[in-house]
């Protein structure tokens, strides 16, 4: 592999090329590909044009790592946020860079002042707008978006276990991909999501709900804070790694055709399975795979423009690795890592603190560190730490209390202050031959 040249490339830039290179075999124009990667038409033919030129090179940006031209100087950036944290504390980012201009002439777009309040986690008051609904166009070629769902329904109406069925629709051809799992967790959702690019390739977008298994409600972590992004859920890593954009759904309305097609399946595909006798998710998986033919058949459209937007899966890339559980798990000084309550022991030797364990689909589990497997075993038998002896103690806990016509009360030569009968046996031992036998004569 000496000699060939080797090009790094961001996801976005990836996700770029293949549209390029359609606009220059003619299998797309221009203007659509704008509106695909939300790009204008003018910024569409200047990468058209670099790629012609230089290769494949040429979709890489040519300000990569290089600082804005046009960027605010440090100093007057920080005077510019002091200003907004003291005297203009609560006002929104257009009536600060007009009181900024007015009174310290100071010169800053309400824009540009909008986003550095958002990174610098600056609090103003926002006005609030109506949510406005409106029919949206479907896409116009298949694979550019597809809508994902789980349905929670009696499957099999009472003869086998509820059940949760993910459904996949293409919005430009309604294709429907599904598959039955037990529940729409991680691992049932990333199984379902891989078979399907096994089966059809990775798609450009997805448009999901704000399920907690889509889209985390937990707050940033600092991490997240410092990096600038979203807290993302093991789903929201996968996409990400696939270079796949994940679309949110405000509301059940919005992805309006998955939840058709769930009333479609919950009428006919129960029919369906009742008449076959289906009953187990086994048996249900394996008559999905001869019924969505016949269905995306009938109720299938044809795209309003040509070409298949799914991309082909990359030799290189091993779906196992991406879909998959990682956790972050500190490297103790023995080498060993705890992970679901089990003890795991390193064999490799490795100067990491941190190290990251994969829980893969089909149960297996993998330690790596900078993308490398480390060997190990787990530990089944701990050493069980001996509990230390407790020593006799004389002293009872409880105090003995003589009932009232006990003999001893009635004597009164002898103060009970001087024997009391909380002492142990051993202890009353201690006590002169006289008194042991004046307390034999009283008992």
């Amino acid at each position: 592999m000496a000699g060939r040249d080797i090009i790094k490339m961001s996801v976005k830039e990836l996700k770029r090329l293949p549209i390029i290179h359609k606009i220059i075999n003619k299998e797309l124009t221009q203007v659509d590909a704008s509106d695909i990667l939300h790009l204008c038409d003018r910024q569409i033919r200047r990468i058209v044009k670099r790629v012609k030129l230089k290769g494949d090179k040429g979709i890489i940006h040519a300000s990569r790592e290089k600082p804005s031209n046009r960027a605010k100087p440090e100093k007057t950036k920080e005077r510019i946020l002091n200003l907004c944290k003291t005297c203009y504390k609560g006002f929104n980012p257009t009536f600060a860079s007009e009181k900024l201009l007015e009174i310290d002439e100071l010169i800053i777009n309400p824009e540009t002042l909008r986003l550095w309040f958002i990174k610098e986690g600056i609090e103003y008051k926002k006005r609030r707008l109506r949510k406005h609904r409106a029919w949206r166009e479907r896409k116009h070629h298949k694979g550019e978006m597809i809508q994902i769902d789980g349905s929670h329904h009696d499957w099999f109406e009472g003869r086998g276990p509820r059940c949760v069925l993910m459904g996949y629709i293409d919005d430009a051809t309604n294709t429907v991909f599904a598959r039955f799992c037990e529940y729409e967790g991680t691992l049932p959702v990333m199984d379902s999501f891989r078979r399907y690019i096994q089966h059809h390739g990775i798609p450009h977008s997805i448009y999901i709900d704000r399920h907690a298994t889509y889209k985390p409600s937990r707050p940033p972590t600092i991490e997240d804070e410092l990096e600038d992004r979203e807290p993302l859920s093991e789903l929201g890593r996968a996409l990400t790694e696939l270079g796949i954009e994940a679309i949110y759904a405000q509301s059940p309305q919005a992805k309006g055709r998955i939840e058709r097609l769930f009333n479609t399946f919950q009428d006919r595909l129960t029919k369906e399975m009742r008449l076959k006798g289906i009953k187990t998710i086994k048996a249900g998986n394996k008559f999905l795979e001869s019924y969505l033919p016949i269905h995306n058949r009938r109720f299938g459209k044809k795209p309003i423009e040509k070409g298949d937007f799914h991309r082909k899966l990359p030799k290189d890339m091993d779906l196992d690795s991406i879909f998959c559980i990682k956790t972050e798990r500190t490297l103790r000084n023995d080498f060993t890592v705890a992970h679901n309550k089990k003890l795991y022991q390193i064999l490799d030797y490795t100067t990491a603190k941190k190290v990251i364990v994969e829980e893969r689909l089909d149960g297996r589990i993998f330690i790596s560190y900078k993308d490398r497997h480390l060997k190990y075993k787990e530990i089944l038998n701990r050493p069980i730490k001996k509990e230390p002896k407790k020593e006799r103690l004389l002293w009872n806990k409880k105090q003995y209390i003589l009932p009232k016509d006990h003999p001893y009360r009635k004597f009164r030569k002898f103060s009970i202050k001087r024997y009391p009968h909380n002492y142990t046996y051993q202890q009353k031992e201690k006590v002169g031959q006289k008194e042991k036998e004046l307390l034999l004569t009283v008992s």
